[in-house]
């Protein structure tokens, strides 16, 4: 399902007055496909960070835009999270009781987050996701 996706995301719309029609240019779907694979790899192997990995992939090597590889990375990871999530449910490595006051304040952060997205300039969410990748770096590196 996922790489169906992302596939698709690559390849150009056309929006008439019956919504988007797909048309069929598939000789860009390599990039998008192998972006999303690493995405997912890493949300497999660490719980999530999907996102860290697949935005600058999306911006600099699929050729997205910087503030629609900010949005795309979003839709993406919801798919990779479901799944991660549910293989460690089946594997007993999560407490969905435990996750519930995160999922409160995530929904709430992700609604505030993509209401103010379009009114933030690109150099504030560059500088801003900088600086969260810098201090998951440090952070993870501190903690060995």
């Amino acid at each position: 399902m996922f790489l169906c996706f992302c596939i698709a995301k690559s390849l150009p719309w056309q929006t008439t007055a019956k919504g988007g029609i797909f048309i069929n240019h598939t000789k860009n779907w390599l990039r998008p496909a192998v972006a999303g694979a690493l995405a997912g790899a890493v949300n497999g192997f660490f719980g999530g960070g999907g996102g860290m990995v697949l935005v600058p992939l999306l911006a600099g090597w699929c050729g997205l835009g910087e503030r629609k590889a900010f949005a795309t990375s979003v839709a993406v990871i919801l798919p990779l999270c479901v799944l991660s999530a549910g293989i460690y449910l089946f594997r007993g490595g999560l407490d969905l009781t435990a996750a519930l006051p995160y999922l409160v304040g995530g929904l709430l952060g992700g609604w505030l987050g993509g209401k103010f997205f379009k009114n933030i300039s690109m150099d504030w969410l560059r500088r801003g996701f900088g600086l969260l990748l810098l201090y998951g770096g440090i952070r993870s590196l501190f903690a060995l």
